[in-house]
């Protein structure tokens, strides 16, 4: 069925009248804890000022890990889960620099990677979309970066998926990234999407960025240096923590 197109737009049009007085993110790059077009952040948004926590009930140690830590297949979906047979869908390269606010490469750092199956679906007991689950694919990775501050991910295209947030709507393609700091509690998490997703468009978490040139950022670029002839396309992925230019990041919503 072709979505209403006015419909839809009208819906999820990221206006400053979407944006709940107070709920805006600093420097209008972060998306806000409260959107009303993403009707999960009406439900899982604080609605009173948050209480800050002493600081020793929120330092915790770690993450610590070597590099016998990491299996050497942890950063490629397309092994680490296989059973009996390769995962299906469009096989992909994801390089990356992990960088600070001063465009520093940051070191050693753990990136954690997840994401839905080529079909659109997530292994997990609250995914029920009607989509076939992939017995050689789990859709997670982990990866640390090396001395300049990059990291490696060979994966599968992710496919869109519903997700009911409202009338006839589909997520875009996305990789969901995680990067740890010096603790378990420093912990930043955003989404990569793939150029020339016409989904992004419709997309409430994506527009819920409130600065066009922050959603940028958050699109990868296809590069063919990256790609593996005959085997794999590539995509270039840098993502910023602070500064001018930093990557987007979600809120915590609880």
């Amino acid at each position: 069925m072709t979505p209403n197109r006015n419909t839809v737009t009208q819906d999820i049009q990221p206006r400053d009248t979407h944006v709940e007085e107070g709920q805006r993110s600093p420097g209008h790059v972060h998306p806000p804890h409260l959107y009303s077009p993403y009707t999960s952040s009406v439900k899982r948004a604080p609605h009173e000022l948050l209480i800050p926590l002493p600081g020793p009930m929120r330092d915790f140690g770690g993450p610590v890990f070597g590099t016998d830590r990491i299996r050497p297949d942890d950063h490629d979906t397309t092994v680490n889960a296989r059973v009996n047979g390769e995962p299906i869908g469009e096989r992909i390269i994801v390089r990356g620099k992990l960088l600070d606010s001063a465009g520093r490469p940051i070191r050693g750092a753990l990136i954690e990677t997840w994401q839905a199956n080529a079909a659109g679906r997530y292994i997990h007991k609250r995914d029920q979309h009607a989509a076939p689950l992939d017995p050689n694919f789990t859709g997670t990775a982990r990866m640390l970066t090396d001395e300049n501050g990059e990291y490696l991910l060979t994966s599968i295209r992710p496919g869109a998926y519903p997700w009911g947030n409202h009338v006839n709507a589909w997520r875009p393609s996305h990789i969901h990234f995680s990067v740890f700091g010096r603790g378990f509690t420093e912990r930043l998490v955003s989404q990569m999407y793939f150029p020339g997703d016409p989904l992004m468009e419709y997309d409430p978490i994506f527009l819920g960025i409130p600065d066009k040139k922050g959603r940028e950022r958050l699109v990868s670029r296809f590069d063919l240096s990256i790609t593996q002839p005959e085997w794999a396309l590539g995509y270039r992925f840098d993502i910023v923590v602070g500064g001018d230019q930093t990557t987007p990041m979600e809120e915590n919503h609880g």
